[in-house]
């Protein structure tokens, strides 16, 4: 019997290592920006002197996010394409399904894009969304899907987030499809977040490739159509049974009773001139879409724009973990003369254990770049991802200022040259930074009087010191 169970843990300890060393393998070395990247990476590039066709707005709130999903897809005459890192269950899922169920009735095309992980967690074996996906002119593919047995294909993930409509508008940010960040269905363990919403001013006439909308389908072809991404469920026989009856009868029900509460939201030919501003450029930043590790060409990109920046900087991300070359490029950043500043949560006020964990391991080594570091207290994890860039350029998307983000994943980043808009971000900037706390050294901060900061057992405190040295080895997957 021994020798059974030592057998047993020997084959365990076997797996078990294959599987960690093969999660690694493809991120030991953290690759860097090709030289042909860097020759045809202009700043100027960004810029332009002359209005564009696209407008623009702001989509700050949780409602404001959802109500505007609603919107856009009510005014679909042709097409939908929704890419998201995570979906789950829940009341604002269900706004957004029951909406697209009504789009796909009226003919038209609609594509779900999910990444694999949240696709084994939530959507595999779940009768929603396998409902869904086999409902005639609609087609959800997973990306990356996870196997178990090869697990050098684990951590490269796709994190984009956007919903595109038509030709004409699109919204792109940070926000997953779940009530954590849509809606107001629940008021406790929310996250703050932020998109941008643009329009196409010139859709449908012989302009309309002018817009930006043309580079994001152009990027969410390549991906729906890469070798990573997998059809899920597009069997219509499945809309036989009677569970999957069920669950669309129940999808519109839904829509018809939110219909009629939120009549607001169901406008024809709804005009967004008097919410968006213009702008003279709008420009995509990505990453590469494989899945192994990647060329940081979003963090190449965002720190050239951040270097020639004239008079100030300000980064928001949830957390900040550097690699040498990051903090390279951050000290960079902060050895030119303007204001440069970031905001992420506190330990106390963030959701990511491991990134709390790495901050409190090399906080000392970020401020040394320096940049002014404010912590927010705010009470929710904040989760916005923006840069604002003196008083023309506002980058919004879903990329955090980590390694993950940097080495690992898919990522989009959108750089608005609008002041109209950089004012709207910095107004934002201003009400979060409010309820923060700014960095003097270390361990001193200044504190606004009417912060409260969260108390934190000792042993929590102990426990991030710890696993901060002891994912030193896994940091790239933080």
């Amino acid at each position: 019997m021994k020798k059974i169970i030592r057998i047993f843990l020997i084959v365990v300890a076997t797996f078990l290592a294959y599987e960690v060393i093969g999660m690694m393998v493809p991120f030991i070395k953290l690759n860097t920006v090709s030289k042909q990247f860097k020759e045809q990476f202009l700043v100027e590039q960004f810029y332009e002197d002359e209005e564009g066709v696209d407008r623009a707005y702001i989509v700050e709130t949780s409602t404001d996010a959802l109500d505007e999903r609603i919107r856009m897809i009510y005014q679909a005459e042709h097409s939908i394409i929704l890419s998201t890192f995570d979906m789950r269950e829940g009341q604002s899922t269900n706004d957004i399904l029951s909406a697209l169920i009504d789009a796909a009735d009226r003919g038209v095309h609609v594509q779900i894009l999910i990444d694999g992980l949240s696709g084994m967690l939530r959507i595999e074996h779940n009768d929603l969304f396998r409902a869904v996906a086999s409902y005639p002119n609609i087609e959800i593919r997973l990306y990356n899907p996870i196997h178990i047995l090869q697990p050098w294909t684990f951590h490269g993930r796709m994190h984009d987030k956007y919903l595109i409509v038509d030709d004409t508008y699109y919204l792109l940010g940070g926000r997953n499809t779940f009530d954590y960040f849509l809606g107001d269905y629940i008021d406790y363990n929310t996250s703050l977040d932020r998109e941008v919403f643009i329009w196409n001013t010139v859709s449908g006439t012989d302009r309309t490739d002018e817009s930006s909308i043309h580079q994001l389908k152009e990027y969410f072809n390549q991906v729906w159509n890469s070798e990573y991404c997998k059809v899920f469920c597009n069997d219509s026989s499945i809309q036989k049974k009677d569970n999957i009856i069920e669950e669309i009868n129940g999808l519109k029900a839904h829509y018809n009773r939110f219909k009629e509460k939120r009549e607001e939201l169901f406008v024809e030919d709804y005009s967004y001139e008097e919410i968006t501003v213009p702008t003279d450029k709008v420009s995509l930043v990505c990453n590469p879409i494989h899945i192994s590790g990647k060329e940081p060409t979003v963090w190449y990109s965002l720190q050239q724009l951040m270097e020639h920046a004239k008079e100030k900087v300000i980064i928001h991300t949830p957390y900040a973990v550097l690699s040498e070359d990051m903090y390279e490029g951050m000290t960079a950043i902060g050895q030119q003369d303007i204001s440069f500043e970031m905001l992420l949560n506190s330990v106390e006020n963030g959701d990511n254990f491991f990134g709390s964990s790495d901050y409190v391991k090399n906080k000392q080594k970020v401020i040394e770049t320096g940049v002014q570091i404010y912590e927010y207290d705010g009470g929710h994890s904040y989760h916005g991802k923006s840069i604002l860039i003196d008083d023309t350029i506002s980058i919004i998307g879903s990329y955090n200022l980590d390694l993950r983000s940097t080495y690992v994943d898919t990522e989009l980043m959108l750089v608005v040259d609008s002041k109209q808009l950089n004012e709207q971000l910095q107004e934002n900037f201003d009400v979060i930074k409010n309820d923060a706390r700014k960095v003097v050294d270390k361990d001193t901060y200044e504190v606004p009087e009417h912060i409260v900061v969260a108390e934190v057992p000792i042993w929590k405190r102990f426990a991030w010191e710890i696993v901060g040295f002891i994912m030193r080895p896994f940091r790239v997957l933080v």
